[in-house]
């Protein structure tokens, strides 16, 4: 595998794709990140003219889960992302090459695209031991993750572990798992954070670098800001019965059939960034909560740390219409019933006045001269 000098367009184009498929990629592209009818614009051109980036992807401490996502992707297609739209010149997951011949296609890339390659890393280096607990090709992983990342172009940070270290870095961390932003200081890093990220937002943010030669714009955590701007708990399809207080009890009650908000159950969307509630998975079918699970916060840092998975949130103030209706009428009934008792008093007391003065005596039916009581 091999950037050259091809576009996106020279490949697709080899392979048969006509000019109609060609623009309707670009608007399902464009769609997907948000850009509008003239992103679907810059895109056809970016990918008529720009030869394809070449993309270094190696991996340290994780579970493949990043791969496992990516490779699900819908808009677009990974096999378009991987085969046409990038070149991936080294993945050691789903390469064909192994052993020597797969380092020395790594060395290869580095020589020959140096400043030019993206380095995407899934996972994170151990520094304990000085990185012993994670050999790659027969030397420390972070070790290679230094050297690949110097000539590199920007570096990409795929999921939970590569972004804050994850559940290798959870304590003890006796491994001293690391994020990579904490050993990578003098390159740009975009960190797309989830475990796993959502497919089409890593798909994306290639295609956005691909497109555009440039970096998208981040968030004060180094997160992508079209993907990671807005709460999962804004675009919630459960929002209106959490501003009801409509709230699961229990698993598998009544209101848990009904679809209840699940914040009672420890979901984390009200405080977690990320596309989940609107993105979807598996190609927009379904996310955690619309399977009835809460979000675990799994964007956000030191998810693992922050307590169980179940317990409730402490600082979100709940709306509950529905829920203090009752008290808030009684409330609103006293206070009405208070000022209607008020107002009589104020009229009869005015009343009494009214007759004291008309009668010239003192309020209580006699004259100031009258001699005649008592």
């Amino acid at each position: 595998m091999g950037a050259g000098t091809e576009t996106f367009y020279e490949v697709i184009r080899r392979q048969g794709i006509t000019r109609r498929s060609f623009v309707k990629f670009c608007s399902l592209t464009a769609t997907s990140l948000g850009l509008g009818p003239i992103g679907a614009t810059e895109i056809a051109q970016a990918l008529e003219t720009k030869p394809r980036v070449p993309v270094i992807w190696m991996h340290g401490l994780e579970c493949t889960c990043c791969s496992e996502s990516f490779i699900r992707s819908a808009h677009p297609l990974v096999k378009d992302a991987v085969l046409s739209m990038i070149s991936l010149d080294y993945d050691d997951t789903i390469m064909a090459a192994a052993g020597h011949q797969a380092e020395a296609i790594l060395q290869e890339t580095r020589e020959k695209y140096k400043g030019q390659y993206i380095l995407a890393v899934e996972g994170n280096p151990p520094l304990n031991e000085d990185g012993m607990f994670c050999i790659d090709g027969g030397r420390p992983f972070v070790e290679k993750l230094k050297e690949m990342a110097e000539d590199s172009m920007a570096v990409i940070a795929w999921g939970a572990c590569a972004s804050w270290g994850c559940v290798q870095a959870a304590k003890p961390n006796p491994t001293q798992a690391t994020p990579i932003d904490k050993v990578i200081r003098n390159k740009p890093i975009i960190k797309v954070p989830g475990c796993p990220p959502i497919a089409e937002v890593m798909t994306g943010v290639v295609t956005y670098i691909t497109t555009f030669g440039r970096l998208p714009e981040l968030d004060r955590q180094g997160r992508p800001k079209m993907f990671y701007s807005q709460r999962i708990h804004d675009k919630c399809y459960r929002r209106p019965h959490f501003d009801a207080g409509q709230f699961v009890e229990e698993w598998d009650d009544d209101a848990a059939r009904k679809g209840y908000c699940l914040y009672k159950m420890g979901c984390k969307g009200p405080t977690t960034y990320s596309a989940c509630s609107t993105v979807r998975w598996n190609g927009g079918v379904s996310f955690p909560i619309q399977s009835g699970h809460g979000c675990i916060g799994c964007t956000e840092d030191n998810f693992w740390d922050n307590g169980s998975f179940y317990d409730r949130l402490t600082t979100i103030k709940q709306f509950g219409v529905e829920a203090n209706a009752d008290k808030i009428g009684a409330t609103v009934a006293g206070v009405v019933g208070t000022a209607i008792a008020a107002h009589a008093a104020v009229t009869t007391v005015r009343s009494m006045a009214k007759r004291r003065k008309e009668n010239g005596g003192n309020g209580n039916g006699n004259k100031p001269n009258d001699t005649s009581a008592g």
